[in-house]
């Protein structure tokens, strides 16, 4: 059953899975480049580390991820995909969440925006925070955008300076955190990085006192798992459970929020 959502006070959190839908490279074809860029055969290269070490190899080696982003720029946003074949991007786009916060690097819901004209506000960095003059939809890179290599959340120490969630955007995150409901799609919880998150989010309920006064925010499942969904109950999340199959579902559930 579709919890009754209303996206104008919501924020949504987008995660990989959403963006498989348009076909982009996984991260195991992205290790595989890196292999290949440094001379490995790809199938020794994984065998050498996991894949933020692999990736801190690469910055290690090369100086930088130039190379690499400017390759994964092109795979992510290559010309034969269109964004009118994702019926996900434009009921996400269509909804008009309050804010959209999501750990991607891809521009595809920036894309699916501009394809079906709502206007929004990017934001990368503390400079985009204080220019969104117009009050327009937010979408927050919360992992980085490819037009700026600094702030990707790619390499290993990436990942550890971001665990110490003390940037800007993570200020704007707790604060986003403390008022409004959440709505995760395209997570689960074998992203080591998004499992901190939860956890750092029910920490900031639990250290203000006000546990039981929090918004309730929910969190799209593909499949039942009752491991998974008494692990996010935990930490304060109700799994939306829809036993159909998860594209279908997941587009199921936008299409009641763009109707709301």
């Amino acid at each position: 059953m579709i919890p009754p959502i209303d996206p104008k006070n919501t924020i949504l959190f987008v995660g990989a899975g959403v963006s498989t839908n348009l076909g982009l490279p996984s991260w195991s074809k992205l290790i595989d480049e890196i292999g290949t860029q440094l001379g490995f055969d790809p199938r020794v290269f994984k065998v050498y580390g996991n894949h933020l070490s692999l990736a801190e190899y690469y910055c290690l080696q090369r100086g930088g991820i130039g190379k690499l982003r400017s390759w994964m720029d092109v795979e992510w946003h290559d010309k034969d995909k269109k964004i009118e074949n994702s019926p996900i991007h434009e009921l996400i786009a269509k909804a008009c969440f309050r804010k959209i916060y999501t750990t991607n690097f891809d521009r595809w819901i920036e894309k699916a925006c501009e394809h079906y004209d709502v206007p929004f506000h990017k934001i990368v960095n503390v400079n985009d925070i204080a220019s969104n003059k117009k009050d327009l939809m937010e979408i927050v890179k919360f992992h980085g955008d490819f037009d700026d290599d600094e702030t990707l959340v790619l390499t290993e120490s990436n990942y550890f300076d971001r665990l110490d969630f003390d940037t800007p955007l993570d200020i704007m995150l707790r604060a986003d955190v403390l008022k409004y409901p959440m709505l995760f799609i395209g997570y689960s919880l074998s992203d080591i990085n998004i499992r901190y998150l939860f956890h750092k989010v029910s920490k900031i309920w639990r250290q203000a006192g006000l546990d039981t006064a929090r918004p309730e925010s929910f969190i799209y499942m593909g499949r039942p798992n009752p491991i998974d969904e008494k692990v996010f109950a935990n930490w304060g999340i109700t799994p939306i459970v829809e036993n159909v199959d998860p594209k279908i579902g997941l587009q199921d559930l936008l299409r009641s929020l763009t109707k709301s």
